[in-house]
């Protein structure tokens, strides 16, 4: 009875699903910028036509299926693409939204803190381009009520009813209850702050076991295109088919499957930078990844030159002393000096981050008992030992000493730690400063809100360790896959050559002269180096970390593979000839 109850379950589920996605790509036409009988007219009506022409090409034509099929197939996702386009780029402007709130109403409640008119925070928020489609909001807030003369509460009830984040949505609307009901707006963002902080941990967490799902989903479809590779390599020596062609074709979908996972994954994991990219500064850290990323490539460059130089026979050494795979991983190898030093770079970043939040909030405390100035509190605290950090406070401490502007100062501070978090917190809590906020009020808002960053940080440390185990898991699982097959095949074919007789031609049987054993094998070496590109590539997109980082991760995917397919054709090689 419980398995009928299950069974009519699961259709439900589906049902509801469509349901779902149906009723929010149809919400997403009615919050279009765009009038929909104009997109409809210039976007859905053109994609059918297109589609149409393409049913016709593939009834008229007489192209191979190979050919033919993917035609309509074209047709029908630029058709469902120009339908769903709209859904899509409202769930682009929510993530963009979430995935920036805790730091937004972080930034707000400081600015509230402050003597200033209450529609001059959203105009000043306006102004920071960093929060993207939340700046984009409070822009259209503040029209709102300059251009339109509506009340501030009309107006955040205006835009909470066409937001597409839900916890967005409802921020606005219990502020504008909030300023409706004569609630000053400092007591009510700072009795909010646990709601906001809970509201991210909830989606940030919900990104994370996003994650784990898509991990599973993706080790699941590379071992599904690791089989088909394998038949498309071991069969055709039953059915006399190309195998060059097959071969080439799993070589593409499998290029296509790792980069819609990659895509999905990029959409998927949290907006959570750790890097700070100043737009006017080069620091030296910088400096060091960018000498080192010239070096590597440089000597990238060699090496490729040096084996291409061996294979063509021009340097004396016997090109078949060395295995194909290994010249393919060769030349990666001086890409691991830019992956270490950016990685010894980032750790230094986040040695600073967890030091941060107990030098802002000792900084705040310390300003607010003595009553004193930034320059002297840090004349004190810079003795203290804040880790990786304290070079950078005692470097602040002289630039302000030395009567520098301290909004300059400060922007000098945030270049050197390289710290993401630290140059937005650091930036709220100048401007806090400047328009007469509590220092120790400060100080504690931006320490709790930072340690409930790091916290996540860490679970999604935890969760990129487990990607990464995956990913190499696959890699060697798959590689060993692919080159046993090749290895069958290359002694089958020896075997054949055995077995032919004046009574039996063999080869009427086994089809072992359709194989061309080194194309084969380069085409197996360069899926090996398409799975190591994309799957370093997935790694630093979950880890967020900097793009360089990726480097190291595609050295070592590279030789793990190249090291797997040598050890897999000698062992099974001399297993199979004995």
């Amino acid at each position: 009875m419980a398995t009928n109850e299950e069974s009519g379950d699961a259709p439900k589920d589906v049902k509801d699903l469509i349901s779902g996605f149906m009723s929010s790509t149809i919400e997403s036409y009615q919050h279009m910028e765009t009038p929909v009988s104009r997109y409809l007219t210039l976007v859905v009506a053109p994609s059918v036509v297109f589609f149409l022409l393409t049913l016709v090409v593939y009834v008229v034509t007489d192209f191979p299926l190979l050919i033919s099929a993917p035609i309509p197939l074209l047709g029908l996702l630029s058709l469902v693409v120009a339908v769903i386009y709209p859904k899509i780029l409202r769930d682009q402007k929510r993530k963009e939204i979430e995935d920036r709130l805790h730091l937004f109403i972080t930034h707000m409640t400081i600015l509230s803190t402050a003597n200033i008119d209450r529609v001059e925070v959203f105009r000043t928020l306006g102004e920071e381009e960093e929060y993207g489609a939340l700046s984009e909001e409070m822009r259209r807030i503040t029209q709102l009520v300059d251009t339109w003369n509506q009340s501030l509460d009309d107006a955040l009830r205006i835009r909470a009813n066409k937001s597409p984040s839900k916890p967005f949505a409802d921020f606005l609307d219990r502020l504008a209850y909030t300023i409706n009901a004569g609630q000053e707006i400092q007591d009510f963002l700072l009795s909010e702050q646990d709601v906001v902080i809970q509201n991210y941990v909830t989606i940030y967490e919900g990104s994370l076991q996003n994650l784990e799902v898509m991990k599973d989903l993706y080790l699941s479809m590379v071992l599904s295109v690791t089989f088909a590779l394998v038949f498309a390599t071991v069969l055709p020596i039953l059915t006399g088919t190309n195998p060059t062609m097959t071969v080439s074709a799993v070589v593409v979908m499998f290029a296509f499957v790792q980069t819609g996972f990659l895509i999905m994954i990029r959409n998927t994991a949290p907006y959570d930078p750790v890097w700070y990219h100043p737009t006017h500064q080069t620091t030296d850290a910088e400096w060091r990844i960018r000498i080192s990323v010239a070096v590597g490539f440089l000597l990238t460059l060699a090496l490729i030159v040096a084996c291409l130089l061996v294979l063509m026979g021009r340097t004396g050494i016997d090109p078949d002393a060395i295995p194909l795979p290994i010249y393919a991983a060769i030349p990666t190898t001086p890409l691991l000096l830019p992956g270490v030093v950016a990685r010894r770079e980032e750790e230094k970043i986040k040695e600073r981050d967890e030091e941060f939040t107990s030098f802002i909030r000792a900084l705040g405390a310390t300003e607010t008992a003595k009553q004193s100035t930034t320059t002297k509190v840090l004349e004190s605290l810079r003795g203290k030992n804040f880790g990786a950090l304290s070079s950078n406070v005692s470097d602040l401490y002289k630039r302000l000493n030395m009567r520098i502007e301290p909004a300059m100062a400060w922007r000098h501070f945030t270049a050197d730690s390289r710290s993401y978090l630290i140059q937005k917190f650091s930036e709220m809590f100048l401007i806090g400063r400047q328009m007469g906020g509590d220092p120790k009020k400060l100080g504690e808002l931006i320490s709790a809100n930072m340690n409930e960053v790091l916290q996540l940080r860490e679970r999604r440390a935890q969760s990129t360790v487990t990607l990464i185990g995956v990913l190499y898991g696959i890699t060697a699982a798959s590689t060993f896959a692919f080159f046993i097959g090749l290895e069958i095949v290359e002694v089958l074919s020896q075997m054949s050559i055995g077995l032919n007789s004046s009574q039996l031609d063999i080869t009427t049987i086994i089809h072992t002269n359709v194989y061309d054993i080194p194309t084969i094998e380069y085409l197996l070496v360069i899926i090996t180096l398409l799975n190591a590109v994309l799957s370093s590539l997935m790694i630093r997109i979950a880890d967020g970390g900097h793009k360089v980082n990726s480097y190291m991760h595609f050295v070592f995917l590279m030789w793990s593979s190249s090291l797997i397919a040598v050890f897999t054709r000698v062992v099974v090689g001399s297993f199979l000839n004995v």
